[in-house]
């Protein structure tokens, strides 16, 4: 039986951005590709124009495996920008605190 087209496109590696699903043979995350489209506006064109070593049916994959897996995607962004906060307030800006 043949492998899913999606799968030739995406895999998650230890060690490589967390385990996160990336673009096969890059480490540019799923995550990534969906917040350029979504939240940037970018279309798949313009994205692979930004990334020429990305294909159409690269980008295509990853918005697809994000729709798949949106609920696990999601949790990923959120336990990431909780991480970014805990970190930031753990550990603050000297020039922040200098320039308030």
């Amino acid at each position: 039986m043949a492998e899913p087209t999606i799968f030739a496109h995406i895999e998650s590696r230890h060690g490589v951005c967390g385990g996160k699903p990336c673009i096969a043979g890059t480490r540019i995350r799923v995550q990534d590709i969906w917040t350029w489209h979504e939240l940037q506006g970018l279309t798949p064109e313009e994205i692979v124009t930004q990334f020429p070593q990305l294909s159409l049916a690269d980008i295509h994959a990853a918005l697809t495996y994000y729709h798949d897996h949106r609920g696990e995607i999601q949790r990923q962004i959120k336990e990431s920008k909780d991480l970014v906060s805990t970190l930031r307030s753990a550990n603050p800006s000297p020039l922040r605190e200098k320039l308030s």
